[in-house]
């Protein structure tokens, strides 16, 4: 397989994935962000890193926001929001950073594979990416890469579309998002 090839197979993957999503789970992710006073991103491995990303850019967007397990990420409370990015929905410290949530009387949004997980069914609304895991589940798509790779990928994107929907109500122009941006590098 040539590196074209390979390419072209792994952006066809994840158009293939993100054309598969539920749109109104994803614009209810939308809406959950504009009402949330507070939103508290959560995952682990490259689906952690996912979150960061996503959290960056909420930031960035004038959300008030914190990526749990941070030093200066304070106590989630009601009407917090607590986004939990989980391919299978059974990581354990996010299963038990959603029990902490709900009852702190915190709303849950899973992003997941997994409709039936056990965080997803913690959660008040959930994200469904019919990606494939590392766990490579039955009814999961066929894919070329390695363990959770098409999962991430695809949140990153799909995240990234959420954040538009959240703030295309508002007057926050690029100038403005890029005058939140670190300017300590």
């Amino acid at each position: 397989m040539t590196m074209k090839t390979t390419i072209s197979t792994v952006s066809g993957e994840i158009q293939e994935v993100l054309a598969n999503v539920d749109e109104s789970q994803a614009g209810n992710l939308a809406d959950q962000l504009k009402k949330a006073k507070r939103i508290f991103v959560s995952g682990e491995g490259r689906s952690g890193l996912m979150g960061k990303a996503f959290a960056m850019r909420l930031m960035h967007a004038s959300y008030n926001v914190y990526v749990t397990g941070e030093t200066i990420t304070p106590n989630i409370e009601a009407d917090d929001l607590l986004v939990v990015i989980s391919g299978s929905g059974t990581t354990g410290s996010l299963k038990s950073f959603a029990e902490k949530a709900k009852e702190a009387g915190a709303a849950i949004a899973a992003v997941t594979t997994n409709p039936t997980s056990p965080i997803a069914e913690l959660s008040d609304s959930m994200l469904v990416i019919p990606a494939a895991t590392k766990k490579r589940l039955p009814d999961e798509p066929a894919t070329i890469q390695p363990l959770g790779n098409q999962f991430d990928q695809s949140v990153h994107l799909l995240l990234d579309a959420v954040i538009i929907q959240a703030v295309s109500d508002q007057e926050d122009s690029n100038e403005q998002m890029t005058a939140r941006h670190a300017n300590l590098e």
